[in-house]
């Protein structure tokens, strides 16, 4: 797994006197450390992708590299020389990207569409992943395998999705895994499968409120424009009375 320690075996108990070990990373051809007792040489070529993580045993030979990363991936090749023969050892190390927790949404787009053409109301969910290789991704319902999808390359993002009636009461899980680890997210139906008509009263109430609040607003402006009008009606009315007596007299 990414970020941890590795470490390959010589399988000796101890080199002897005209052992010359090598180490090397068969991909490029690169000569990264080596032992020669005769010469009490102790080697690491710690350049490149193995800078400052290589860790030479001068006891035994092996070798361990630490803070392994996915580079680190690939063949290695240990050679033992002495006066009387060589031999080979091969090492085929892959490296795993440590997992994401899988984020499960609920698409809004496929809930309505499902719902209309169907009589029994269903929630679509999807789980998804990002960044992910040599993944598997699954749908389990109980202890059931439901659905799964695999990617070998890098994948900018996996997704799985899953249909489930509203009112449904069984236990859903998505999990992604590889062949070292696996990280598992439990769903939430009542938190992301809402139906219409739970939230149909608190739509119902929102408008009441807004009524209400429009009617308020109404009624204080009918007033006010009520009581600017009223002063001048009265001075028309007394300037007509006025009027009518100087005619009279």
């Amino acid at each position: 797994m990414e970020g941890d320690s590795v470490t390959l075996h010589t399988h000796l108990t101890h080199i002897q006197t005209q052992d010359h070990i090598l180490w090397l990373f068969v991909p490029r051809g690169d000569l990264i450390a080596e032992i020669y007792k005769q010469a009490n040489l102790s080697l690491i070529y710690d350049v490149g992708r193995f800078r400052h993580r290589l860790k030479l045993d001068t006891q035994t030979g092996s070798l361990t590299i630490t803070n392994i990363s996915i580079t680190n991936s690939g063949l290695y090749k240990l050679q033992i020389r002495n006066n009387t023969k060589i031999s080979d050892m091969r090492f085929n190390v892959t490296v795993y990207a440590r997992l994401p927790v899988p984020v499960i949404i609920r698409d809004s787009s496929q809930c309505s569409s499902s719902s209309e053409r169907s009589s029994v109301s269903k929630c679509v969910l999807l789980c998804s992943v990002m960044n992910v290789s040599r993944v598997s991704l699954s749908w389990y319902k109980g202890k059931s395998l439901l659905s799964s999808i695999s990617v070998s390359d890098l994948n900018i993002r996996l997704s799985l999705p899953l249909e489930v009636e509203y009112q449904d009461t069984n236990t859903y899980r998505c999990v992604i895994n590889n062949h070292i680890t696996n990280h598992t997210q439990h769903l939430n139906i009542n938190q992301l499968c809402r139906t219409h008509s739970e939230s149909k009263p608190a739509c119902i109430v929102l408008a009441l409120i807004l009524f209400v609040l429009v009617l308020i607003c109404g009624i204080c402006f009918y007033w006010k424009t009520r009581r600017s009008r009223a002063p001048v009606e009265q001075d028309n009315s007394d300037c007509t009375k006025e009027q009518k007596n100087s005619i009279i007299c």
